[in-house]
């Protein structure tokens, strides 16, 4: 990927509303090849959408936990995925390596939903729960650094 089309993904990572205006002073392209570009990046599924981010303390989901999984039977299929996608409480589902198989991100209303949560994880699945609460999220959603750059500075190669 060109370093030109890296900068265009970090700027839309940290806004994904920045008009191709904005985005063309940034980078210093004109508006109609930052247009191009980016109707590129999308159609290579680089950018795969824009979405709103929530506050969900807000909605009504300030508990967000983590849920490692595994299987009960070892020999039984692999489809915990699909057993759970359902669940909207789910917000992501990561395969992972160690004891678990999948670790679960969850977002619920309070301690008691989590539980329920939790039951109807382990019965739709057929699994054993490891759960960890989260108390607080200094940091989340944080855009990528182009290549040739590191925590954020120029790379002083160039």
């Amino acid at each position: 990927m060109e370093e030109i089309d890296r900068c265009i993904v970090t700027l839309l990572a940290r806004d994904g509303r920045m008009s191709f205006t904005d985005l063309a002073r940034e980078t210093g392209l004109s508006v109609s090849a930052v247009h191009q570009r980016v109707r590129r990046l999308e159609k290579r599924g680089v950018l795969r959408g824009y979405a709103a981010l929530v506050d969900y303390d807000a909605v009504g989901l300030p508990l967000t936990a983590f849920v490692s999984i595994k299987p009960i039977d070892p020999a039984a299929a692999d489809d915990a995925p699909e057993r759970l996608a359902h669940l909207s409480a789910v917000e992501a589902c990561h395969s992972v390596a160690g004891d678990e198989s999948y670790i679960l991100k969850v977002r619920v209303a309070s301690p008691i939903a989590l539980e329920e949560l939790l039951n109807q994880i382990r019965t739709a699945a057929n699994v054993s729960t490891r759960t960890t609460v989260v108390l607080s999220t200094p940091y989340e959603h944080r855009p990528p650094e182009p290549a040739g750059t590191e925590a954020g500075k120029p790379d002083e190669r160039a």
